[in-house]
This record gives C-alpha cells, structure tokens and sequence, in this order.
C-alpha cells in the first residue's frame, strides 16, 4: 500500500495555489472542476509523481471548525521534510511568507513554523543526522 493523496483545507484554493507553488515551490499536479467542485493539488517538485497534497475547499462546516481549531491550538495542518530548514526558512520568508516559528532545535530535529495564508499553520522540518 501507498500514500498517493492526503488533503489539507483551505479558506481559498486559488490563493492556496500561489502559496503552495510561488512561496513553497510545489508544482501544481491536478486541477479540475465538476460543477461547484474543483479537485485540486500539488506537489513536490523534487519528486513530481511522489504523493501529492490536496487543497481542499473548507466549504464543509466540519473541516472549517477542524481547520480553526488547529490553526488557534498552533498545531500544523501539515509537515513537509527538508534537508536545510534553515535555507528553505530564508528563501520562504524572502518570498513574504509569515512564520510564527524560526528554525528551532528540538528532540531529534530541527523545525520551523508558518502560516500558508489559507488558514493553517505549515511545520518545516529537518532530521538531525547523528554519528554512531
């Protein structure tokens, strides 16, 4: 078995896609509508047939409420790996990306925090890599 779609909810998802393409720099992989329906997503661009990320509309009283309350708990909606959080920190910000979070030491790796303008909170982390 594979992970091939997860989702995340969004406020907007044509301002979800600028975010997630532009500032994040994911490549947008699916885009289509079917009347009030659009199913929308994303990926990354170091691995284009890898598992992809949908914005899904919060037009759902259940996702909105589970979106908002995330969002005021600090608790991201979503975890990206990176292996330099600190460079992806700075070119993301340089992009005016908003962090509520800089690269900070914890437990095993390295994390940073920011909001993808949609209504959610983005964790960026990086595995510390140990010697033995």
């Amino acid at each position: 078995m594979k992970i091939k779609v997860t989702s995340v909810y969004v406020d907007n998802q044509d301002k979800a896609l600028r975010f997630y393409t532009d500032v994040l720099g994911f490549a947008k992989k699916t885009d289509f509508s079917q009347g009030p329906f659009r199913w929308l997503t994303v990926a990354s661009a170091e691995e284009p047939n890898g598992t992809e990320l949908q914005l899904a509309l919060n037009d759902n009283p259940a996702a909105k409420a589970y979106q908002q309350a995330m969002f005021q708990q600090g608790q991201p909606a979503a975890m990206f790996f990176t292996d330099d959080v600190k460079g992806d920190y700075e070119r993301i910000k340089a992009r005016g990306a908003e962090f509520t979070m800089p690269p900070t030491d914890v437990t095993g790796s390295t994390i940073a925090m920011l909001k993808d303008t949609c209504g959610n909170i983005i964790q960026l982390t990086q595995l510390k890599r140990y010697s033995g």
